[in-house]
């Protein structure tokens, strides 16, 4: 908690003061370019990812950066990804998983949370990547298919980010796209999903003639 305490007020005498036209702008309105939907993993960092600013990230966290589908679980999620499209009017919705995953380990090897019901619970929500990897990806390495479970559950969130009605009709109208990233936090590295190669490939990659 100290450093915790500490760092705030390094914050307030030194990062406000540098910032403060910024924060002074951002004290009565918001126009984030993306949501940025990802896990509640301590290693993850959007804004340290990204490099983003104050204000351009609306984020949304849980365990295993789940998009329950619209109408499954009206919660703080759906209410989340509501708002940022409807009345932010986002133009980017990123959904990023990453390495290491331990609601992906649960998914593989569903004894572990045998004793946290509400894990287990939660972890249900990804039914739909169990059922892929159970048919597609049964036989392998463990950390393989732990990488794939994460990919796989990337793709299976974008799915159900179109059930969102507020998506839907945005995408509809071509003022939103989707973005599928997996995080490598040994590697510092993003893999998106490609919609033309129906893989994932680097980002560095992907976006190599742009930069």
């Amino acid at each position: 908690m100290e450093k915790l305490v500490k760092g705030f007020l390094k914050f307030r005498n030194e990062v406000f003061d540098e910032k403060k036209k910024l924060f002074s702008e951002l004290s009565s309105q918001q126009s984030p370019g993306a949501l940025f939907i990802t896990c509640s993993d301590s290693r993850v960092d959007p804004n340290l990812l990204t490099q983003a600013e104050p204000g351009e990230l609306f984020i949304l966290r849980n365990a295993g950066n789940m998009v329950p589908p619209y109408g499954s679980m009206l919660g703080s999620s759906t209410a989340t990804i509501e708002y940022a499209v409807a009345v932010l009017k986002v133009p980017h919705i990123i959904v990023c998983g990453h390495t290491d995953c331990g609601v992906m380990k649960a998914l593989l090897h569903p004894e572990q949370v045998s004793d946290l019901p509400a894990v287990r619970a939660w972890v249900g929500q990804a039914e739909i990547t169990r059922r892929i990897m159970q048919d597609h990806h049964e036989h392998g390495e463990h950390d393989e298919r732990l990488i794939i479970t994460t990919q796989e559950n990337v793709r299976a969130q974008l799915d159900n980010l179109r059930t969102h009605p507020s998506v839907a009709l945005q995408l509809r109208r071509g003022a939103l796209q989707l973005h599928g990233w997996v995080y490598s936090i040994a590697e510092g590295d993003v893999w998106v999903y490609d919609d033309t190669s129906d893989a994932f490939v680097l980002l560095t990659d992907k976006y190599a003639d742009e930069h």
